[in-house]
């Protein structure tokens, strides 16, 4: 196949045997071809125009600013490839957020590598790729006349922010959050002190008490 027939992808993720593993995955498509990889938000933001991608491959925890950010700025941005956000954050809590900001599917990195390209060929083709999960979960949203995600507290946080109060429900300290997102422990402190000022929340031991219970909950509280 000649390369103007191929479908030009953008890998951006921050861990180099992700993005081994993806390309490895996806350039044995015949019709597949990665034009660039990036590490964080800012080196994609710097080469997506040049590349031109068909399609961005999008992770959610990047360094310094998160997919979803990032995201954001490219709607404000436009032309850019479609975007398909492929993370191991869970979908219950990121799907439908990704999607409002943009994104035209959202998949597991734990998925096996054909629901990855089928994904890829679904949001190419036109569609908008969930999960059969997620599926059924903003339809009823829809039928009820309600967004599923909009009954959650956590719908006043950031992106970040929402990543850190995930991690806190995990069991999670503020030095394992900030290595994990390549933070400082200064700058986690504030996104703590930020969530328990959104969420009406006093204390450490409160922050930690509902982070639990939502994530135990599934994001439905």
């Amino acid at each position: 196949m000649q390369a103007l027939d191929m479908k030009r992808i953008l890998l951006v993720d921050d861990h180099p045997l992700i993005r081994k593993g993806l390309r490895l995955t996806l350039e044995s498509e015949t019709d597949f071809m990665i034009c660039g990889e990036a590490g964080s938000a800012e080196e994609a933001a710097a080469i997506i125009p040049e590349l031109a991608p068909d399609i961005i491959m999008l992770d959610i925890s990047l360094p310094r600013q998160s997919g979803l950010d990032m995201l954001h700025q490219l709607e404000s941005n436009r032309p850019h490839g479609l975007v398909l956000v492929v993370s191991r954050r869970d979908e219950i809590l990121y799907a439908e957020r990704a999607i409002r900001a943009g994104a035209r599917g959202y998949v597991m990195k734990s998925e096996a590598p054909r629901e990855l390209v089928a994904a890829i060929r679904k949001v190419l083709s036109g569609g908008i790729h969930v999960s059969a999960a997620i599926n059924e979960r903003l339809l009823q949203g829809i039928a009820s006349g309600q967004h599923s995600f909009n009954q959650s507290p956590a719908e006043a946080l950031s992106t970040r922010e929402l990543e850190v109060f995930e991690m806190i429900g995990q069991g999670m300290g503020t030095r394992e959050i900030a290595d994990d997102l390549e933070l400082s422990i200064k700058t986690v402190e504030s996104y703590r002190a930020r969530i328990k000022m959104k969420l009406n929340l006093t204390n450490a031991a409160e922050l930690v008490q509902h982070a639990v219970q939502w994530s135990e909950s599934g994001a439905a509280y």
